[in-house]
């Protein structure tokens, strides 16, 4: 009897499919057993510990464990395969959620990134030289915003004839510079011509560096020739526009035996049209000392206004027309002036 319970025991722990035939061997045996085997298998055992959901019990009751035989293994084997496939779920669901970030993180380098396809100019780019006629930096040139190269201008403002009905003058006023947009060398020069004569000549040559992007500062020397004696001049200026457009040139002199002087010019063009142009002008000189030998009085030692209407044939060359008043202080003659109107007739040019 205690082989047979012993039997049925390790039947327990196979399978329910092999379990099954144990079973019904028992099943067709249990009319083969005594009162006394029944009444044994009747009495009642005290189960062991109830074992963990995965652990088969060893120690239980054939007749409950018969029953654990049939139930048992289902949850276990429905547990065993369930976890399996969870796992494989868990397994398959993770790489392709990577595989996903990997994707979109790599479309995203490939959108965002760099690469030497992206580098290179699409097939129907403008040829950045077509409108150089071939020209461009050459090999080893890099593009510079510095100055490298120097310029060079010159400015014709004035170049005039003037008539009083009595006398006819002509009269130069130009300047040029060679140099950088910083620092230039510039040389003018301003008088009139009487009977292929100078009469007055003043002649600047002065090194100019720019303060601000509209003025610039001037230092150099003067000389004046012409009739009467040559006379030399420390000079110190300023040269530009103010607000509005309004030329200016101020300039301030040390000369000999202690003269000073100073000069200011201003000039504003009044456009009527885009190519006539209204011009008006003056000019005053003012002298320490009294100069006699070449007529000047000291204080307002003359001053000019004018006139001139100009029309712009091209923007480099306009012939213009005007009219001009100056006055003239006599020298050593206090309340004596000399007052002139003349007409004039020119050209302003510069390249």
């Amino acid at each position: 009897m205690k082989k047979r319970l012993l039997l049925l025991v390790l039947l327990g722990n196979v399978p329910s499919a092999k379990a099954e035939p144990a079973m019904d061997h028992q099943h067709h045996n249990m009319a083969d057993m005594s009162a006394e085997d029944m009444e044994a298998m009747e009495e009642p055992k005290h189960p062991a510990a109830t074992p963990k959901p995965h652990q088969h019990p060893v120690d239980a009751e054939p007749e409950p464990h018969q029953h654990g035989v049939d139930v048992a293994p289902e949850p276990h084997q429905h547990g065993v395969d369930a976890a399996p496939e969870q796992h494989q779920h868990g397994v398959d669901a993770v790489p392709e959620q990577h595989q996903h970030d990997v994707g979109v993180a790599a479309g995203l380098h490939q959108h965002t990134g760099h690469t030497a396809a992206n580098d290179r100019p699409p097939k129907d780019a403008r040829d950045p030289d077509a409108y150089s006629d071939g020209y461009d930096f050459g090999p080893g040139i890099a593009h510079s915003h510095k100055e490298e190269h120097p310029l060079a201008a010159l400015l014709v403002d004035r170049l005039e004839g003037l008539g009083t009905g009595s006398q006819s003058l002509m009269t130069y006023d130009w300047q040029a510079w060679y140099g950088k947009t910083a620092d230039r060398v510039v040389i003018r020069a301003e008088g009139n011509i009487d009977a292929g004569q100078f009469t007055e000549a003043r002649n600047e040559a002065l090194w100019g560096h720019a303060l601000t992007p509209f003025w610039d500062t001037q230092m150099g020397i003067r000389y004046d020739a012409g009739a009467g004696p040559e006379r030399s001049w420390a000079t110190f200026g300023l040269q530009g526009f103010t607000p509005y457009w309004l030329y200016v040139e101020a300039t301030a002199y040390i000369g000999e035996q202690g003269r000073v002087a100073f000069r200011i010019e201003n000039e504003y063009d009044l456009l009527i049209t885009q190519r006539l142009i209204l011009q008006p002008r003056i000019e005053a000189n003012f002298y320490s000392q009294d100069d006699a030998g070449r007529g000047i009085s000291s204080g307002l030692s003359d001053f000019e206004s004018g006139l001139r209407l100009r029309y712009e044939i091209r923007r480099e060359f306009a012939p213009y027309i005007g009219v001009e008043w100056s006055t003239v202080p006599t020298v050593n003659h206090i309340d004596s002036r000399t007052d002139t109107t003349r007409w004039v007739a020119g050209v302003h040019f510069w390249f």
